[in-house]
Formats: structure tokens, sequence, C-alpha cells
């Protein structure tokens, strides 16, 4: 079995992956015994990996850590400095370009950031935008205003807002879903050959209130990650 580690920014998923298949599993649930290698794909802090980390070590299980390339099968890198660009970002391009393959991709991983990515069909990352997520958005805005502030209670819709709390709740989503919008844009293309794929805490919503065809994969990571596995086993 293989272990696959997506370290974010304030969290940490756990996957096994066998016989092709990745399943969600708890830190506290892992089966030591039948892990063989571990695959770590990290933007987070190293403090989320220390208890795995020192597990791998005490057993002696391979640990690689997976990073950023000019090219990596058919995807090619949009940035010259390749090595910035962040491995989440990497990895979920990676992912969708094999999931697929005969269609343009934009890329929307939403979370503590937001992290929109372009991709062509022949594997081109054009590049793409990080914005700040929708909390990181409500956070600056009410802190760097006197009157404008927000609330726990108010949702994420998109519409006009009526209220202070909405207002900067729903400009916050649809300012997000703009972005998304004018990504698909760059590809100049009928929307039949773009598919658009949301992940991330905040994908779910983001998917619900977007108006195109589009889907939601909660692994997009840890798929991409499995990818670039086997491209180093090659």
């Amino acid at each position: 079995m293989r272990l696959l580690v997506d370290v974010g920014n304030t969290a940490l998923k756990v996957a096994s992956e066998e016989n092709n298949n990745i399943t969600f599993i708890k830190e506290a649930d892992i089966n030591w015994s039948a892990v063989k290698e571990i695959a770590i794909a990290q933007v987070g802090p190293d403090k989320l990996l220390e208890s795995i980390t020192a597990k791998a070590h005490q057993l002696g299980i391979p640990l690689s850590h997976a990073s950023v390339t000019a090219q990596l099968g058919a995807v090619k890198c949009a940035y010259p400095q390749f090595q910035n660009l962040g491995i989440d970002r990497w990895l979920g391009v990676v992912a969708c370009h094999y999931l697929y393959p005969n269609q343009h991709c934009v890329v929307v991983d939403s979370g503590t950031a937001s992290k929109i990515d372009v991709l062509t069909k022949e594997g081109e990352h054009l590049g793409g935008w990080i914005l700040p997520g929708l909390d990181m958005m409500i956070e600056s805005l009410v802190s760097n205003t006197q009157k404008v502030f927000s609330d726990s209670e108010s949702l994420f819709l998109p519409e006009l807002g009526k209220n202070t709390p909405n207002a900067v709740k729903n400009g916050a989503l649809i300012a997000t879903l703009g972005a998304v919008e004018t990504g698909i844009a760059q590809l100049k293309s009928d929307f039949d050959d773009i598919q658009v794929i949301f992940a991330g805490g905040y994908g779910e919503l983001l998917q619900l209130y977007f108006e195109k065809p589009s889907v939601f994969i909660d692994d997009l990571v840890l798929k991409g990650l499995k990818n670039w596995c086997e491209f180093m086993h090659k």
C-alpha cells in the first residue's frame, strides 16, 4: 500500500492507494504494517507532518516529497521558474490532464487561498491566479475598514446583498466565480471543449453556484500525487 499525504496550509489529508484506488483514511487509522512507501505533497507547515514522518523513520518506510518540474509526462509548466509554482497547483493540473485528456481544463482549488489554473487539452499549463480564499477576503476587508462587518450566520449567496454581512460574503463569492469565468475566457474555445474542476474546502460551495457544467473532486491533489508517483517509478 502507498500512503498519499496532502499537507495544506491548515489541514492534512491522508489516503491509502491500492490497486489504483484512492481511499481517504484518518491518520489514527493508518495500517502501518501495510505501508510500503509514503508520498507527500506539502505546502503547509512541517508540524502537520511530524507524527507521520516520525513513524516512517521509525519503521524504515521510504518517504518522498513531490516537486514541480518543467514537464511531467505531457503536462508542461507555464512558469519559467517552475520551482516557484505551488506543488498543490501543479498536482491539480497534472491530475486534471490525465482525468480529462481530451478537454481544456480550468482548475479551481479554493481553501485558505483560491487558486485558478488554466490548462489546454495538449497539456500546456497557461498559468493561473492566486486569490485570497473566501474567508481571507472577508477578514481582510473587515480588518482594514471601520464600518464594514460580517457575521457567522449569513450564507454565501450569488445575489445582491441587502445588509452588510450579505454584501461582504456574497461579494467574496461573486469575485471568485467571476475569476473562474475569466479563466474560461482565456482558452478562447467553445465551452463544450472545456472541463471546469473544483476542489478544496470551498470547492463544493463554488461548484453549487457556478452556472455552467462542472465537477467537484475532493481528492484532486492526491490523484495528481498518484500520477507523480507513477512517473517517478518509470
